[in-house]
C-alpha cells in the first residue's frame, strides 16, 4: 500500500488492484493540505468507486516522502476560505460522501493529522495508525464553529470528553491517547505498519461483501439517528436470500473457507 516512488505531487491519485482501491493524497511538500481542487477530485473518485462493484475495500493514505516528520494531512488549505465557495459546507460534503461510500474504507494514517483532515479519518470505517504521531483540531482556535456532521462523527468515534478536549482546548493529542478510545484497529511502529494494513484489508476481502456493505450502511444510519427500521429489515431479508449466505452456510458445514461473490 506504500505510494509508488513514481508518484508526482498533484491531485489525489486513485489506483485499483485485486478488489482494493488506494486513494493517495499527493502534496507532501505542502503537508498534504487540501485545496478545493483536491476536494473536487476526491468527490469524483468517490463517485467512480460507488459505480465499480469490483472494489470492495478503499484505503485512504498519503504520500509523506521528504517530510522531516510525516504528516498525513494538514487539513483544508485556509486560503480557500477567501473564495466565494462556502468552504466549511463544501468540506462537509466530502467527509459525508466518504462516510457513505459503498466500499469498506480503511484509513492508513501514516503521519500526523490536523484540522478538517481529522474528519476524513473519522469518516473512514477502520483505521491503522503510525505510533508517535499527533492529532489536532484547531477550529475554535481559528474562530470557527465546526460543521454538524463533523461534530457528530467526533462524538460517535471519540466520545464527549475526548471531543471536548480536541475542540475546546485545540491542543495536540497523541495517537496513544486516541488509541485508548479504541479509535484504531492497529497503532503500529513504522516497521509494522504495512503488515498491519495488509492484514486488515485481507480480512475484509474474506468477508461477504453484500452483508458487509449493507451492515456498514445500517450501522452508519443508526449512529446518525437516521435509520429506517423497514429499510434495515429489507437489508436483512436481502442478505438472508443471497447466494453469499448460502455459500457461507455451506462452507461452515464443510469446514472450508467460503468463496463469496457479492450476490
Amino acid at each position: 500500500m506504500t505510494p509508488s516512488p513514481l508518484i508526482e505531487e498533484g491531485l489525489p491519485l486513485l489506483t485499483r488492484a485485486g478488489g482494493v482501491a488506494t486513494l493517495t493524497l499527493r502534496r507532501p511538500s505542502q503537508r498534504n493540505s487540501l485545496t478545493d481542487d483536491d476536494l473536487l477530485a476526491l468527490l469524483a473518485h468517490f463517485e467512480s468507486l460507488n459505480a465499480d462493484p469490483s472494489v470492495r475495500v478503499l484505503v485512504l493514505t498519503a504520500d509523506t516522502r521528504g517530510q522531516g516528520r510525516p504528516v498525513f494531512s494538514a487539513g483544508y488549505n485556509v486560503a480557500g476560505f477567501n473564495k466565494d465557495r462556502e468552504s466549511p459546507q463544501f468540506f462537509e460534503r466530502v467527509a459525508d460522501a466518504l462516510e457513505k461510500i459503498r466500499p469498506i474504507t480503511v484509513c492508513a494514517l501514516n503521519g500526523s493529522v490536523y484540522g478538517g483532515a481529522t474528519d476524513l479519518v473519522l469518516a473512514c470505517d477502520l483505521r491503522v495508525a503510525l505510533r508517535g504521531m499527533e492529532w489536532r483540531m484547531p477550529a475554535c482556535a481559528l474562530g470557527l464553529h465546526y460543521y454538524p456532521s463533523g461534530l457528530r462523527r467526533y462524538l460517535s468515534r471519540l466520545g464527549l470528553n475526548l471531543s471536548k478536549r480536541a475542540f475546546l482546548l485545540g491542543q495536540s493529542l497523541p495517537y496513544e491517547a486516541l488509541d485508548k478510545a479504541e479509535l484504531f484497529e492497529s497503532l503500529c511502529e513504522a516497521a509494522e505498519f504495512e503488515w498491519a494494513l495488509q492484514a486488515l484489508t485481507t480480512r475484509l476481502l474474506e468477508m461477504a461483501p453484500l452483508a458487509l456493505q449493507a451492515t456498514k450502511q445500517s450501522l452508519n444510519e443508526l449512529a446518525a439517528g437516521e435509520a429506517d427500521l423497514q429499510a434495515l429489515r429489507a437489508r436483512g431479508t436481502l442478505t438472508s436470500q443471497s447466494a453469499d449466505f448460502a455459500e457461507g452456510r455451506a462452507a461452515f458445514a464443510e469446514r472450508r473457507s467460503p468463496v463469496f461473490q457479492g450476490r
